[in-house]
């Protein structure tokens, strides 16, 4: 850790904020926490369940000056926008200009600055091409700001995701960790451990079977949902 750095400072919606039920015994971590504890720095996070890119700017930025306005760090990651892309009030512009704010603000206070795209294959209904414009405005509002990009839009796999086509499973979080750590390693930040090496579980046939059962049963609610959302059925 940097001489008067305070480790990782992460801002975003629930993805980041982390908290869920176990997979395989593993618990549900934000990726951001696996990223600190690999790097063996300490972690704040002003996430929060539900968040869009005016939460960010309204509340969760708002939140770190009332408590830590002087503050510096190592690291700061954004990851916004799942929310936002999924909502019938989408607007790009709106978002862009947000999103320039919340880069400048982690520019201002983080030695490296993190920002995460967004799964091409999010939601049922999907939210399709507003994930390709989201993502657009990620990469080049953070590329114009020398903050480095984590890719997701091939982010995917039951294993990795939940039914719900938004939320990482215990091990999705790990999985986004390790490939924000690879990038971080290219760029110059130290790594202690892999957050692999830091779980420990066992998959049997009857937890795999359970596991399929209720995918399958949380996927088919979800399609239904969907199905009944584009015959006008339902609103959101």
């Amino acid at each position: 850790m940097t001489a008067n750095r305070l480790g990782v400072l992460a801002f975003g919606d629930s993805i980041t904020n982390g908290g869920g039920e176990l997979q395989w015994g593993v618990a549900l971590q934000s990726w951001a926490h696996w990223v600190a504890r690999a790097s063996g720095l300490p972690f704040t996070n002003y996430a929060v369940d539900g968040a869009r890119i005016e939460d960010v700017i309204g509340v969760q930025i708002p939140a770190f000056r009332r408590h830590q306005s002087d503050a510096r760090y190592d690291l700061g990651c954004l990851y916004i926008g799942v929310n936002d892309v999924r909502a019938l009030d989408w607007d790009p512009g709106a978002f862009e200009s947000a999103y320039e704010a919340a880069l400048d603000f982690l520019r201002g206070r983080c030695d490296r600055v993190l920002a995460l795209t967004i799964p091409a294959d999010l939601g049922r209904p999907r939210a399709g091409a507003k994930v390709l414009g989201a993502n657009a405005v990620i990469e080049r509002t953070a590329r114009a700001r020398d903050a480095l990009v984590l890719d997701l839009a091939d982010f995917h796999g039951r294993d990795l995701v939940m039914a719900d086509h938004v939320h990482p499973t215990a091990l999705g979080q790990i999985a986004i960790a390790e490939r924000a750590l690879a990038l971080l390693e290219r760029d110059g930040l130290r790594t202690f451990s892999s957050p692999r090496a830091l779980i420990n579980y066992e998959i049997t046939p009857y937890k795999r079977l359970r596991f399929e059962l209720t995918y399958a049963y949380r996927r088919s609610k979800v399609e239904l949902k969907g199905w009944l959302f584009k015959a006008g059925l339902l609103r959101v």
